[in-house]
This record gives structure tokens, sequence and C-alpha cells, in this order.
């Protein structure tokens, strides 16, 4: 990066972002700001940080190497889960990267290709990135801020839960966990089983289901969440602001831990720790009146159960509490 002006170095980035289809963006990268529609007069936002030996490694104890692929497809499917998590739809994003000296210049056009790559094939066309920020630091990092339009209709808020609801998922939970376990792994790389490797891949590109969101708003759903820190964590979360308590139904746990045995054999651990504590597989989670079909894609896992006046909210498993820690960006 140290060889490149600014200018020369977004010469080479440009023509590898995603433009979109979308009407939304009015003016691009290019001038000092971007400019952009918001047809219904609101805009939902959101934005998500990754930095370097916290959210990644650039060479991780198994042998493989993060590639700017990675990152920038990662970075796209973290903030657009949230968007999809409101019921709405991503129109743009604006992306600011800092980066070492001595970074290649050939990763950052890779980490371009991988946001690029990603805002394509999780399915949102129209979402285009309108503009950014370089700047040279002592650590990689990239933030990524995403703006969505709800098109004309409500928000599905975490709050919406209601006693009697249904609990269902889209997407996967504990893929993302056992993935990383696997990358903190001494086991080489090269000796995992490809569905192993597929669980590491979950961890390096997340699969967010993109379609589940405005499905899910339009079928009725009264709470929706992305789960990024871990079902219970997240699940704490959309009881506390609902008011209730999510009952987790054991039968359905168990089959979402089952592909997760490959991991789990080869290391000796237990694939419910990573169904009920493990997060960034960025599903989403959400509430619907009982006796409704569910939308497609989506499996019923529990029910919401009133809490009782000396009860503190929260997620309960067959009734009796569950004790999972997800993710805590301040842990040590």
């Amino acid at each position: 990066m140290a060889e490149l002006s600014e200018s020369e170095l977004l010469a080479r980035i440009f023509p590898r972002l995603h433009g979109g289809d979308s009407t939304a963006l009015l003016l691009g990268p290019g001038d000092d700001a971007a400019i952009v529609a918001a047809p219904d007069g609101r805009a939902v936002v959101s934005i998500d940080t990754q930095v370097v030996d916290q959210d990644f490694r650039l060479e991780w104890n198994n042998g493989y190497r993060t590639t700017g692929y990675d990152v920038g497809w990662k970075a796209a499917a973290q903030n657009l889960s949230d968007i999809n998590a409101m019921g709405a739809r991503a129109t743009s994003m604006v992306v600011s990267l800092t980066m070492p000296p001595e970074t290649l210049v050939s990763w950052v056009e890779d980490f371009a290709d991988g946001m690029s790559a990603g805002i394509r094939e999780l399915g949102a066309p129209d979402c285009a990135v309108a503009g950014g920020d370089l700047g040279r630091g002592r650590e990689l990092a990239v933030s990524v801020a995403i703006l969505g339009t709800l098109d004309g209709q409500a928000p599905v808020l975490r709050s919406g839960a209601r006693p009697g609801d249904t609990l269902a998922l889209a997407g996967t939970v504990g893929h993302a966990a056992a993935g990383l376990a696997l990358l903190e792994a001494a086991i080489p790389v090269d000796a995992l089983t490809s569905e192993q490797r597929a669980l590491m891949d979950t961890q390096c590109r997340p699969r967010p289901p993109l379609a589940a969101g405005p499905l899910a708003r339009n079928s009725g759903a009264t709470a929706l969440m992305d789960i990024s820190d871990g079902l219970v964590r997240d699940g704490q979360r959309m009881a506390a602001a609902s008011h209730a308590v999510l009952d987790l139904d054991p039968l359905a746990l168990k089959e979402l831990g089952v592909p997760l045995q490959p991991a789990a054999s080869l290391l000796g651990a237990e694939p419910m720790d990573w169904v009920l504590g493990g997060g960034e597989d960025h599903g989403l989670l959400a509430t619907f009146p009982a006796g409704i079909q569910l939308p497609h894609g989506f499996t019923a896992i529990g029910s919401v159960e009133a809490s009782a006046p000396t009860d503190s909210t929260g997620v309960t498993i067959a009734g009796r509490p569950a004790d999972t820690v997800g993710w805590d960006h301040f842990a040590d």
C-alpha cells in the first residue's frame, strides 16, 4: 500500500465494487459524499466493524490464511443481515478501510471483489456500494455502514413477541462457531473433510438468509432478530425487549446439532454448546402467531411464554433456564 497514492488505490478499487441495480443510489463514489434516495421517507441504518485479531486472524492455528475476499464477503454479510432482521431491503452501503502500509494491493482488490460477490450471491442485487474512506493505521480494520428501505411497510422489531407465538429459525446456528473451533485447532486445514471445511467456510463467509426477513414480515411475523452473538444470548435480548420468555424445544435443538457432529467428533466437543452459544451464522430468529403456517425457510424451534412477575425474562429449554453464554465483544 505504501507504494500507491490514495487516488491510485481508489482507481484499483472502484471498478470492482458492486454498483447495484437500485434506483436509490442517486450519486455514487467520486464526490465528497454519496446521495441516496429514501422513497418512503425513512431509512433503515446499521453499522458493523471487523478488526484483525479481534474478529478475524490473517493466519489461523490450522494454517488457513484469511483472504481479502473473506473479509469483504463477511463485511457485506453481517451488515446485510442487520437490514434483513428488520424485514427491510438493503439499498446501499459505505465502507471505511484502515490498513497498515505493508498491506498488499492484491489483498485490497480481493476485499473489494469479496464484498461485491457477497452482495450479489447472498441476494441483495439492489444494494450498491456508494463510497467510503481509506486510511492508514497500525492494524487492519473495516467498518461498513448500510442503508435499507422498508418499501412502505412497518418494520418488525425484536420487541413484538407475545405469549403463544411460535418461535422459528431461518438459516443456521452453530455452524460458524464450529468453524471457528476448527480454525483455532492445531489440525491442519488440509486434513479436514468437506463437511468440516463447509463449517469453517461458514465462519469465514457466512450466508444469512436475506429473503427470509421481508418474507417473514409479509407473513405476519411479530418479532425478528439477527442471531450474531448466539441463540441464547440474542434470544435473551428478544425476550427482554418483549417482556416474555422464549422456550426452546430440545428435540429441535438436537436436530440443529446434527450437521455439527463432524467437527464435534474431531475436536471432542459438544455440538449443543455451539448451537446455543455460537454466533456469526447470522440466522434469523422470528416469532409468528400460533397456528399460522410458517413461511418457506423457517423451522419451529420453540414457543413464546408469559413471564411471571417473579421471573426474569430470558430463554428456557423445556421450561428450564438456559445458561449458555454467547459472544461478548468486550469479554476477556
